[in-house]
């Protein structure tokens, strides 16, 4: 008998935002920074001729383009299609970015992506806003526009351009007025440099290599260099419970920017589960494939807002009195 091999769903970051706010420019950034990894990406011009798929062309041999139509509502079957294609090549991408047109309201994409037969094989894992600093600073028309706020509303993270003008005090009060509750968090690209690793995935990989046995529970911490952001990874030899899990991410939900792990769980024995959480959005799927047994948990939020310490304990299995 063969065993499947462990294979996680590929993830899809989605990159919205307003007609010229630098959403080619981001996404050709984070191709030239993939470190190694496979991206693949999709590319909505609203017109005839798909002018950003040339610009995006030079960075990845795999580029589709979708133009003559909006993503979010006449093109969704295209985009469907397109996926599918994607996820047979062999390889498969490790990535997938699509690039919405500055006319579309992502919630027709996120909508797109939630098609089961896409379940095992892709998922969203972020809706990243591009925001023109310039833009907003021309006048009120901007914020006052439903589809702009209908892009930053659907945002996993935001990304501020054009801000270099702007002293450091405005361009604190801009990103406040942004994300008044920290949420999602502003990245300020005049002011700091774009987290590669964040915005792809969250960083480390998950899946622990085939016959490997954690022999201890742990967490440790390490910052993003350069970022403000740091991650705290633990791992466990053991199952853990959902009820501790259920709420340690409840209590942490407030200061996380992603959380992502692999489970066994004591409630659920024979199965493995795959939690995401980026922004407000959390899910935990069942995995398919051999994992090994244990478990392994990564957390990412602004530096010193996560213990090790108490994270591992609350995760520690309990004696029974």
């Amino acid at each position: 008998m063969t065993t499947a091999p462990a294979t996680a769903p590929v993830p899809v970051l989605v990159v919205t935002g307003y007609l010229g706010a630098g959403k080619t420019t981001l996404i050709n950034r984070l191709l030239a920074d993939a470190g190694g990894r496979r991206i693949a990406a999709i590319v909505n011009d609203f017109g005839a001729i798909n002018i950003d798929e040339e610009l995006i062309r030079a960075r990845t041999d795999t580029v589709v383009g979708l133009a003559n139509g909006c993503v979010c509502c006449t093109l969704q079957g295209d985009l469907l299609r397109t996926l599918k294609l994607l996820l047979a090549r062999d390889p498969s991408p490790d990535h997938i970015i699509v690039e919405a047109s500055g006319v579309a309201d992502p919630a027709g994409i996120i909508q797109a992506l939630s098609d089961p037969v896409l379940w095992k094989s892709t998922r969203l894992d972020a809706v990243l806003c591009v925001v023109d600093a310039e833009d907003l600073a021309a006048g009120p028309a901007r914020r006052a526009d439903p589809l702009w706020q209908a892009q930053l509303a659907a945002a996993s993270f935001v990304v501020l351009t054009k801000a270099g003008g702007l002293d450091a005090r405005a361009a604190a009060d801009l990103a406040r007025s942004l994300s008044p509750r920290g949420k999602p968090p502003v990245i300020d690209t005049a002011r700091e440099p774009l987290p590669v690793a964040l915005l792809l995935d969250g960083g480390p990989d998950l899946p622990a290599l085939p016959g490997r046995r954690f022999t201890a529970t742990a967490a440790t911490g390490e910052s993003h260099a350069g970022s403000r952001f740091a991650t705290t990874t633990w791992r466990s030899a053991d199952p853990v419970s959902l009820v501790a899990l259920q709420a340690l991410i409840g209590a942490l939900a407030p200061v996380l920017v992603r959380a992502k792990g692999i489970f066994r769980f004591t409630e659920k024995p024979g199965q493995t589960w795959l939690l995401q959480m980026v922004g407000q959005r959390v899910t935990l799927a069942p995995l398919s494939g051999d994992y090994p047994e244990g478990c392994r948990l990564v957390l990412i939020a602004e530096a010193g807002r996560l213990d090790g310490a108490a994270i591992a304990a609350q995760l520690a299995p309990q004696t029974p009195l």
